[in-house]
């Protein structure tokens, strides 16, 4: 609750004032049952046509004012309720993208979806009027409450007995409430989940060639007839408690009747003095059940702001150094050492890379070999610094990477990776994501170099062709090379190639290969193959086997030495191409 109380802590003023506004509100509308009685008892059995007048008056005074402070307050008190969602909304969206490649490997994109919008979406009815709702019923109740005792203190004591069921019942549906709040959150992100995985392109592929149609949509149909369900649960235990209110609260004007009737228990009181009351203690039932609404509205909602915090919660595994080392990024030379580097994944029983020492001198080309598994794409993705090292560091041009700051490795080191990932956009903002501030000529050089200019300029629209939903309408080679075209663009003094030309065919490869060796020249590059064809080039090759480096030297020595590296070209029948 003081985590929830602090969000609305830079908004104290503007909150002063909208409970002023309501104070001021519920203050004038306490007018309304006096002048009714004055009307009643004095103005109209009196005739006195002056009095009448005044009191008419009155009324429509105090409505009028009324309606324009209810105005008034609503439009801060909006405005306040959405900026904290937006705020709120922007930390979870930034601290997220803050987290390391673990955390999205582990959890599902449909659970991450589905509380930046299912449940920051279920809190802003609470955010937005909780502390308006609040003190505007607080005050309402209250300045009723004295205007009851005003009137007759017997009839409010009698009016108090609505008051232990009323908690008790509220008590009891928030409880539950709260409960099928947190269930009903926890379909919503498997029904995101199954949205996602079902209904993206690559879903949709595998569900058609595997003829998975049929369950995936009765896994969906039953995740949304449980959601159904405890919706249908929600609603009847809120409707349970309203309809006993409601009996409750009918009861007490027939009883108030029955008292004022009786001359034993009237006390004298005139018509005026009963009509005013039984106005005051109907207008009672609204605000207390609004009051009552939004306890049970909180506590419930405790449910989606856990889910919030938790995320909030989360350690930044990668996070900015604390006293940042400033390069000129224009004088990097681009040295990349690998200095006693071990690295375990969580709850991995063995290290992914162990104690590897590996030197890349500045402007040269290194290439990474190995089976799948060995640890090739693992030690390219901490030059990116995607993962830091469980012992040992990685430096650039002497510099550890945990010392740089995150934009500054962002500029330095460009990575073209084996799972090509484009925008649903044009072709041009999809190159120009990588550089904001790209000209159209910037844009058009780095597809020529990754040869994949004419293919753009012979579509329909050339470089305003929308890409489609994660770039399906393009081939994999032609996704590759746009891939390294938007690499290229930013012209970083690194390169990592994860198997950058793995989905392209011989002839294809061979063009991209020319442009990457063009655009190699003056940068570091560090090549993750699995064909060994296209790494013969590199001035030095390094071969891992269960995370560590069992050969080094250059293609022609490594094949003369018989060892692992020949052994790989003679299992993936390459004796030609190598």
């Amino acid at each position: 609750m003081r985590r929830i109380g602090a969000l609305f802590a830079p908004y104290r003023w503007q909150i002063g004032v909208v409970v002023a506004l309501i104070v001021t509100s519920s203050v004038i509308s306490l007018a309304s049952p006096f002048l009714v009685r004055a009307a009643i008892d004095h103005a109209i059995p009196e005739q006195n046509v002056s009095l009448l007048l005044w009191v008419v008056a009155g009324m429509l005074a105090v409505t009028v004012t009324g309606s324009v402070l209810g105005v008034a307050q609503t439009w801060i008190s909006t405005t306040v309720g959405q900026r904290i969602m937006h705020g709120l909304r922007t930390r979870v969206f930034t601290h997220l993208q803050r987290q390391s490649l673990g955390f999205f490997t582990r959890t599902r994109g449909g659970e991450i979806q589905s509380r930046l919008t299912n449940d920051i979406g279920g809190m802003q009815n609470v955010v937005t009027s909780t502390a308006t709702s609040i003190a505007a019923n607080i005050t309402t109740v209250v300045g009723t409450a004295v205007a009851m005792a005003v009137l007759s203190w017997r009839l409010s004591l009698l009016s108090l007995v609505v008051l232990p069921p009323a908690i008790w019942l509220t008590r009891k549906v928030a409880l539950m409430r709260r409960a099928v709040t947190a269930r009903q959150q926890r379909r919503l992100a498997d029904m995101q989940t199954q949205i996602e995985e079902g209904l993206s392109i690559s879903g949709v592929l595998l569900s058609k060639t595997l003829g998975t149609g049929p369950s995936m949509s009765g896994r969906f149909a039953d995740t949304s007839a449980e959601l159904a369900d405890l919706e249908v649960r929600a609603q009847l235990s809120g409707r349970w408690r309203m309809a006993t209110m409601n009996i409750v609260f009918a009861a007490i004007p027939a009883v108030l009747y029955l008292v004022a009737g009786l001359p034993a228990t009237s006390g004298g009181m005139t018509i005026g003095t009963l009509v005013a009351f039984t106005g005051l203690q109907a207008a009672l039932f609204r605000p207390l059940m609004s009051l009552l609404d939004v306890g049970v509205s909180v506590t419930a909602s405790l449910a989606l702001f856990s889910r919030i915090f938790e995320y909030l919660d989360l350690i930044v595994e990668i996070d900015e150094p604390a006293e940042p080392v400033r390069l000129d990024l224009d004088r990097v030379a681009g040295a990349v050492r690998f200095e006693n580097v071990s690295l375990r994944y969580p709850g991995a029983d063995r290290n992914a890379l162990d104690h590897i020492d590996l030197d890349v001198p500045a402007g040269a080309q290194v290439a990474l070999v190995g089976e799948t598994g060995s640890g090739k794409t693992t030690l390219g993705a901490l030059v990116a610094r995607l993962h830091d090292p469980t012992t040992g560091r990685v430096t650039i041009d002497g510099v550890d990477l945990r010392d740089l700051p995150l934009s500054d490795v962002a500029a330095l080191v460009g990575v073209v990776s084996q799972e090509t990932y484009l925008l649903h956009a044009t072709v041009r903002e999809n190159l120009r994501y990588a550089k904001p501030d790209a000209t159209d000529a910037e844009i058009e050089d780095a597809a020529r170099a990754a040869q994949i200019h004419d293919l753009i300029v012979s579509l329909p629209d050339g470089y305003d062709t929308l890409v489609g939903a994660r770039g399906h309408r393009f081939s994999g080679g032609e996704k590759q090379r746009l891939a390294i075209a938007r690499t290229l663009l930013r012209d970083p003094r690194i390169l990592v190639l994860d198997e950058a030309t793995s989905a392209l065919d011989n002839e294809t490869e061979r063009a991209v290969q020319q442009a990457l060796d063009a655009a190699r020249r003056g940068r570091t590059t560090i090549t993750i193959a699995h064909r060994l064809s296209t790494v013969r080039a590199a001035d030095e090759i390094a071969v891992l086997d269960r995370g560590r480096v069992v050969e080094r030297g250059s293609h022609d020595a490594l094949l003369d030495r018989g060892g692992r590296y020949a052994d790989l070209a003679m299992r993936r029948d390459e004796r030609v191409a190598v």
